[in-house]
């Protein structure tokens, strides 16, 4: 009976690759930064409709947030950016593509190969 069923979970290959630690890591802070900062837009927009005193301070507070989460997206830009300008992106060619590179390389030093001999044989007779 249990060898018809089908599991419950399959591991599937990622389709995209990890991000680097520095970036997921200011990713992380960033998306909670964000969601702090909509946490407090709603506080004060509440407050502001009940007519409470807590809504002056808190659209204050929810417009230094708003400053705070804008550098915590660029931050997360900008550490992709010097990462990948530091480690690289790593691509490794196919097989067949380095294949047709031998090729070419090879056809260029069969045609070096006649014309650099004759010079070589006049040098040494003049």
């Amino acid at each position: 009976m249990d060898r018809d069923r089908r599991p419950l979970w399959q591991e599937e290959p990622a389709s995209r690759r990890r991000m680097a630690d520095p970036v997921r890591t200011a990713a992380v802070r960033a998306v909670i930064i964000v969601a702090i900062t909509l946490i407090q837009a709603m506080v004060a927009f509440l407050c502001t409709l009940a007519g409470s005193w807590f809504a002056f301070p808190a659209v204050l507070c929810t417009v230094a947030s708003t400053i705070v989460a804008t550098w915590g997206v660029l931050d997360v830009w900008v550490t992709r950016q010097v990462w990948v300008q530091r480690h690289g992106v790593r691509s490794e060619p196919s097989s067949t593509a380095r294949e047709l590179r031998r090729e070419r390389r090879r056809a260029r030093r069969q045609e070096r190969r006649p014309s650099q001999e004759p010079s070589r044989t006049d040098r040494a007779a003049a």
